[in-house]
């Protein structure tokens, strides 16, 4: 929706003005990297994590729109489509461990959540990489996409300041990878998950989408 609404508005109704809304778009982008992973490292609650990088994924949305090209449209629409696939993954994971009893809202209720069940452990270890642009991930194209399409468009300064904070944004996707597969567990009983196996497959099956 938000996608669909910055596509009318910039492409049609004012779509001759390109000139003039391109350094407003390149510096609401920069904003939206800045605000969301800066405040995303700070947070210890999972969801919330998540949700402050949401706004930096935003910001990677808009990078296809500087340009106001076809191709940068394109490349816009496919990382909101990228972005919805690979949080339905994480916001999934954590709807399957909340329903089998096990708290899933702190990022250290995750803490050895390999050795109680591989399966979920890797499947957001998949999200996680993927959100973060790791190669050769879904994730990763999206973000080469919209890079390219700054850099076409003359905005080198844009595509480094993206750069950069694509790599402040590893840090807190990699801490829930480290505390599920590094640190000690605080239950050492496996997980029993919930009998709703159609969920489960599904959530399966868009994990191992994003390879």
């Amino acid at each position: 929706a938000a996608f669909g609404m910055a596509y009318r508005l910039l492409e049609g109704a004012m779509g001759g003005m390109h000139e003039h809304w391109t350094l407003m778009l390149s510096v609401l982008a920069a904003l939206s990297l800045a605000v969301g992973n800066l405040f995303a490292i700070a947070q210890s609650n999972l969801k919330r994590m998540l949700a402050y990088s949401t706004i930096s994924h935003i910001g990677f949305m808009l990078l296809g729109f500087v340009n106001g090209t076809a191709e940068g449209f394109a490349a816009a629409m496919f990382y909101m489509i990228c972005y919805a696939l690979m949080a339905t993954v994480a916001f999934g994971v954590i709807m399957v461990l909340a329903r089998a009893g096990f708290e899933a809202e702190e990022i250290d209720d995750f803490k050895g959540l390999n050795q109680r069940n591989p399966w979920y452990a890797g499947i957001m270890a998949i999200s996680m990489f993927s959100l973060a642009g790791v190669p050769p991930l879904f994730g990763f194209f999206a973000k080469l996409m919209v890079l390219k399409v700054v850099i076409d468009a003359g905005q080198l300064w844009l595509a480094i300041v993206a750069i950069i904070f694509a790599i402040i944004g590893l840090f807190y996707y990699l801490r829930v990878v480290k505390v599920m597969y590094f640190d000690a567990p605080l239950d050492d009983g496996p997980l029993v998950l919930p009998t709703d196996h159609s969920f489960r497959w599904a959530l399966s099956l868009n994990g191992l989408a994003l390879l």
